[in-house]
């Protein structure tokens, strides 16, 4: 007999949600591995029957990490791989980035290479950044969203 996905959605979704978020630290993504997770139980609902939570944790674990590899190989923003890689590059090729750095801020406004250190590489979330540096979270956005498009830019030079 099939198991009842709509009782184990009320049974195990927290669960399922809280291993979502720890894995991806990002609540939008977490509700969405969520939701994918339990439309993948719908597919194998009779295997659901034996196995019940280990099941489903061990298919949100699975979604998460596929969404993080697929992260790895296509970023959602352009550039932002290249801002993280230089942001730890190890100190013989920190002269190298700092000239890249350099190049990369020349065009942004003043306070944009803080807000980019703050929120990409210290972790800080934009609420955060916003109120380190005296923006709104949508000026904080609107300024990484630019610096983004201006690094994928010089990345295609």
């Amino acid at each position: 007999m099939a198991a009842d996905v709509e009782e184990l959605y009320r049974r195990f979704g927290p669960m399922v949600l809280r291993r979502c978020r720890a894995l991806l630290k990002d609540e939008e993504r977490a509700v969405e591995a969520m939701q994918d997770t339990f439309v993948k139980a719908l597919r194998h609902r009779d295997r659901l029957d034996q196995a019940g939570s280990s099941l489903l944790y061990t298919m949100a674990t699975n979604t998460c990490l596929n969404r993080l590899r697929s992260q790895r190989r296509r970023p959602e923003h352009p550039g932002e791989e290249l801002l993280l890689r230089i942001a730890v590059a190890p100190a013989e090729e920190r002269s190298v980035a700092s000239q890249l750095l350099d190049r990369i801020f020349e065009r942004e406004l003043p306070g944009t290479r803080t807000m980019a250190t703050l929120h990409l590489v210290d972790g800080m979330t934009l609420q955060e950044t916003a109120d380190a540096v005296g923006l709104s979270v949508s000026g904080v956005r609107k300024r990484l969203r630019t610096l983004k498009t201006h690094v994928a830019e010089l990345e295609g030079l």
